[in-house]
């Protein structure tokens, strides 16, 4: 069965290392955020447990998880130099991004409003 919960899949493709220059780890979820929660906290036995592998350097996020393995399978498939490459790109300072997952996404300023000049700044 299909799940239908929408509201908790984010489905992606993601890099974990474990620092800058480090030990590299590629993936596939459906649930980003509560995924990289378990390679942080060491939650699941393997690799990224046993390496220390805690931060989030890079991820891609897909509509549907066939586009998201094949492209994991690509990424697999090529040197570090160039999945370096590929984190630098967005990342050049191995920042972790897991904070980021939850941040509200940023919009334009809200105009200022031209206010009376005998307008209250504060309340009597």
């Amino acid at each position: 069965m299909v799940s239908r919960d929408t509201f908790n899949v984010w489905i992606a493709v993601y890099m974990m290392a474990s620092r800058r220059h480090g030990t590299l780890y590629t993936g596939v979820t459906a649930k980003l955020p509560a995924r990289v929660h378990q390679h942080r906290e060491g939650l699941v036995p393997g690799f990224t447990r046993t390496y220390g592998l805690k931060r989030l350097v890079w991820y891609e996020s897909f509509e549907r998880i066939t586009y998201a393995i094949h492209r994991e399978k690509q990424i697999k498939k090529y040197r570090r130099e160039w999945k370096i490459n590929l984190i630098e790109r967005d990342n050049p300072f191995w920042d972790d991004l897991y904070p980021s997952l939850f941040a509200l996404p940023l919009t334009e300023p809200l105009p200022l409003i031209d206010l009376p000049p005998n307008w209250p700044l504060e309340e009597p």
